[in-house]
């Protein structure tokens, strides 16, 4: 792939990324489409995910997340929306896996997000002890998380 290829394939993500930012949502979804037809990114894949979850489109959200782990294993993103996806369709035990892999993953720079998540699972389980570890693993990665805050406090309020 050649250096021109290449940029001309990140600045059609970078125009795909302001679309979805300005909530232009198909126009965004064709400009990934057409970045992943020149080069095939994680990252591509992974906000063509994104992109489709605002538009409802859960299952064939997910399936964009698969083709991102494909294309680069290490990236956690994909594996934490996968998660956060499942939980919104109320298939919390499938998102487990997934939210556990995105903790471990070796490239992903948000990791409270999947803790929270995990956080999310676990008490939607009525499991308020573990939902608690993840919530507050997810504060000491990042201590302004006001969402894992704020459940936090809600566990403590249903279990005092």
């Amino acid at each position: 792939m050649s250096l021109d290829k290449l940029a001309q394939a990140w600045e059609l993500l970078q125009e795909a990324y302001q679309a979805q930012m300005d909530e232009d949502y198909d126009h965004a979804i064709d400009l990934y489409r057409k970045s992943i037809a020149i080069q095939p990114t994680a990252e591509a894949y992974t906000f063509l995910a994104w992109t489709l979850h605002f538009q409802g489109k859960l299952e064939e959200a997910i399936e964009e997340c698969k083709k991102a782990i494909e294309t680069d294993p290490d990236f956690g993103n994909p594996y934490n929306d996968i998660g956060a996806y499942l939980i919104e369709l109320g298939r919390h035990d499938d998102a487990i896996p997934w939210l556990e892999r995105a903790v471990d993953a070796k490239r992903y720079d948000p990791r409270h997000f999947p803790h929270y998540n995990l956080g999310r699972v676990y008490l939607a389980k009525e499991m308020y002890n573990r939902a608690r570890e993840h919530f507050e693993a997810a504060l000491r990665i990042e201590p302004r998380y006001e969402l894992a805050r704020d459940a936090l406090q809600g566990i403590r309020r249903k279990v005092n």
